[in-house]
């Protein structure tokens, strides 16, 4: 295989895992309830800030991004109580939703701007030199997060598959009012989506910004890769968003060559009008 390809591929890894990261959240608001949050990628952009604001005071940069989780957590949870619960108890239609949240993106970007500015910066971490095996170049900070996200994703997986709120959100994201009847506390599990999604997304934009830069723009110029993700692996599909992130991820970077990276997006949409063409319902089943 060429250096350069295997180079491309393994950054693409690298992009498809935070990608997956955030992507999952994006599908789990969407298969439980019914909620497509063009606002994700703002949250994914706080995550980033809140990541920097506390290692700007010296704490350990991994430790910031859980400290940052938190945080992310709280202003979801924030918009589930003054947002997203009274458009629910309304009845609010899908449309009005997704207007409110390009609403919610542009208040999360515009204060982050106010708070941080609008220029580029990037935490406070020692420069490690990168890893090269046979011509490839491994920074470190790309294993380091793909080693998370591969122990995020694995413990997404057990918490669907083994605990008691896993297979309750499972029976939410295939009919939420029969899981209401059946006895299924449907309050908890919304509340305990919006945990996860918040952690996901927020260690997503921290390890974004930690293998790129921190900027305002960031979540929103993935959040369309990150809605690609969710298409071609089946909306509602936690697993088929993962896989469709790593495609996304290593397809982007692949291209480079020949469409330079400033049609990265592109791609994403190409691949994802693609999709949508040949297979509406994605590669995997998603919720219907």
């Amino acid at each position: 295989m060429d250096v350069q390809l295997a180079q491309l591929i393994v950054n693409g890894i690298a992009v498809g895992s935070i990608i997956a990261l955030a992507a999952v959240g994006l599908t789990l608001t969407y298969g439980i309830l019914r909620l497509s949050n063009f606002a994700h990628g703002d949250f994914l952009t706080l995550g980033a800030y809140l990541t920097l604001l506390i290692n700007a005071f010296g704490v350990n940069i991994w430790l910031s991004m859980i400290l940052a989780a938190f945080g992310t957590i709280a202003a979801m949870l924030l918009s589930e109580k003054l947002l997203w619960s009274r458009m629910r108890s309304i009845r609010a239609t899908s449309t009005t939703s997704i207007i409110i949240s390009i609403g919610l993106a542009l208040f999360l970007r515009n204060s982050i701007i106010f708070i941080w500015g609008g220029s580029n910066k990037n935490y406070n971490v020692s420069v490690s030199s990168a890893l090269d095996i046979s011509g490839i170049k491994l920074p470190q900070n790309q294993l380091f997060v793909l080693f998370l996200a591969v122990v995020a994703i694995l413990a997404l997986h057990y918490l669907l598959q083994n605990t008691k709120i896993g297979k309750a959100m499972r029976a939410v994201a295939d009919d939420q009012e029969l899981a209401r009847v059946s006895g299924i506390n449907v309050d908890q599990v919304i509340f305990w989506t919006w945990v996860i999604t918040g952690a996901l997304t927020s260690l997503g934009g921290s390890m974004y910004g930690l293998i790129t830069a921190v900027r305002p723009n960031m979540g929103w110029f993935l959040i369309l890769p990150l809605f690609a993700s969710v298409i071609l692996g089946g909306i509602g599909n936690p697993y088929g968003a993962i896989t469709g992130a790593f495609i996304i991820g290593i397809a982007q970077e692949v291209s480079t060559p020949w469409l330079g990276s400033q049609y990265k997006q592109g791609v994403a949409l190409l691949i994802m009008i693609l999709v949508l063409l040949i297979r509406p319902k994605g590669l995997f089943k998603g919720t219907s």
